[in-house]
């Protein structure tokens, strides 16, 4: 029996329970007396251990001429500690997925590519009460062809809009509009950045548009003072 009071073990009882429930397994209903003198165990541990073995579930008793008889239940509720933890754990899952969900982390990076993934840059732009842009080439507006409506949607939410672009690209469309604010710096770059609440941009728009977005506060406000600092630098025309 020794290999199997190992085993019992291994499922979670006592060295003593594993002892107390095999004798009763193997000789059936026993008393506490019976049990402790067939084990060798003093008799208050003796009713200790299998009133943690009830509580288990793996032992029950009768009373007969008023005494106590205890008897091994059925093996299969050894799962029983097992099945109760698993069902505690399912329900747990759910709320623990919650809480990752509405956990903020502090940062956040997505690729955006193709004219779908520009449209759901400007979707996040649009949410927005300020648009920063330097180096702009004004290839955005040239890539979708609902770009002026996009602009009018931007004066209509009154997004300010401020862009540092070069003087080379000054009579683009892109470049043209009452609402926006621009000014000019001799840089030649064919990278935009831009920043618009917690998000700061570096896109290329050479051959199809390519857009790196990050999320974070403090590196959004670095990236703003940058921008007011070459802002004071630019000329205005």
């Amino acid at each position: 029996m020794q290999g199997f009071e190992e085993q019992l073990r291994r499922a979670g009882l006592t060295g003593n329970e594993s002892k107390v429930y095999l004798e009763l397994l193997k000789l059936g209903e026993l008393s506490a007396n019976q049990i402790a003198k067939k084990l060798g165990m003093d008799r208050t541990l003796s009713y200790t251990v299998l009133n943690h073995l009830i509580e288990k579930g793996i032992v029950s008793y009768v009373i007969k001429d008023n005494k106590k008889y205890f008897q091994a239940a059925d093996p299969d509720n050894l799962l029983n500690p097992v099945i109760e933890k698993q069902v505690f754990i399912k329900g747990l899952i759910p709320m623990l997925k919650k809480i990752k969900k509405t956990t903020e982390t502090p940062y956040e990076i997505n690729v955006f590519e193709g004219k779908e993934g520009l449209r759901s840059f400007i979707k996040l732009v649009l949410k927005q009460r300020y648009f920063l842009s330097f180096g702009a080439t004004g290839r955005a507006y040239e890539a979708l062809y609902e770009m002026p409506a996009i602009v009018k949607e931007i004066d209509k939410k009154q997004i300010q809009v401020k862009i540092i672009t070069n003087i080379k690209f000054k009579e683009k469309p892109a470049f043209a509009f009452k609402e926006f604010k621009y000014r000019y710096l001799a840089v030649k770059s064919d990278v935009t950045t831009s920043i618009f609440g917690d998000y700061v941009s570096i896109h290329i728009l050479t051959q199809k548009p390519f857009i790196i977005l990050i999320k974070n506060k403090e590196i959004a406000e670095g990236y703003r003072n940058y921008f007011e600092f070459m802002w004071s630098m630019a000329s205005n025309n």
